[in-house]
């Protein structure tokens, strides 16, 4: 006899079932909810990704995890989720950044490379002896317009102002809900991004745990430094400590 229940619709991603769920998809998305998390904020002619890397072995060597990836001079990509996952989908994105490039000579479009990325992503499931890819994506960049995109293991993306991916996720979004303003310059997007990262972390925020990009109309792709970040820090310690000591 077949089996009955969800086990009979999760053994092939071809599979529907009664109720319209693809569960091969549903789960990918588990694997995304328990990644690291990542955040991605658009300010003032340019956008930032952050992520807290969350490295809780002091054997680890922090540069040897990325989970941000540099596509081209006015593009990067955040990730949650299965790393390898994202590995493919960077290299596939590097791929045809470059030959736009080549065909045109012009830097490729954010908007027309998230669909590419997302076209691949549905493709996988949608064929049997493949699985969807474990990850989650931020796609960030300029163009004549600042782009910030989020796309889903289905292939699915959408287009935010601020988002963010992985196990804080809901608690991220709610705070950006709250706190983003149109209006935002680069250091109030990176105060933002290291005050969500902080609200979501389980220990106190390390240096070389946090890696951060900004991407800029006129600047293009650039690595925050870890003096920078520590700067940034710092003076969000103090501010915590202020108001604790009011409180008390």
């Amino acid at each position: 006899m077949y089996p009955i229940g969800p086990a009979a619709y999760d053994r092939a991603i071809t599979v529907f079932s009664p109720d319209g769920r693809l569960f091969q998809v549903e789960y990918a998305r588990e694997a995304v909810k328990r990644g690291t998390t990542a955040c991605g904020i658009t300010y003032d002619r340019g956008a930032i990704l952050a992520v807290d890397k969350n490295i809780t072995s002091p054997l680890l060597v922090p540069d040897s995890i990325e989970k941000i990836f540099k596509i081209d001079e006015h593009i990067g990509i955040a990730t949650s989720g299965l790393v390898a996952d994202a590995r493919r989908l960077v290299e596939e994105a590097r791929i045809k950044a470059q030959r736009n490039k080549l065909a045109y000579n012009e830097p490729v479009s954010v908007p027309a490379l998230t669909r590419e990325i997302c076209d691949m992503k549905q493709l996988y499931t949608q064929y049997g002896g493949a699985r969807p890819f474990g990850t989650a994506l931020l796609i960030a960049g300029v163009n004549e317009e600042v782009y910030l995109f989020e796309t889903d293991p289905s292939g699915a993306f959408t287009q935010s102002t601020a988002t963010a991916i992985g196990m804080g996720k809901p608690d991220v979004e709610k705070f950006f809900q709250e706190k983003w303003r149109d209006d935002f310059s680069r250091k109030d997007a990176i105060d933002m991004a290291l005050r969500s990262l902080n609200l979501v972390s389980e220990e106190k925020l390390k240096v070389k745990n946090i890696e951060i990009i900004t991407i800029e109309m006129d600047r293009g792709y650039r690595s925050m430094s870890d003096e920078e970040i520590s700067s940034s820090l710092s003076k969000l310690e103090k501010e915590f400590e202020d108001k604790k000591k009011e409180s008390d």
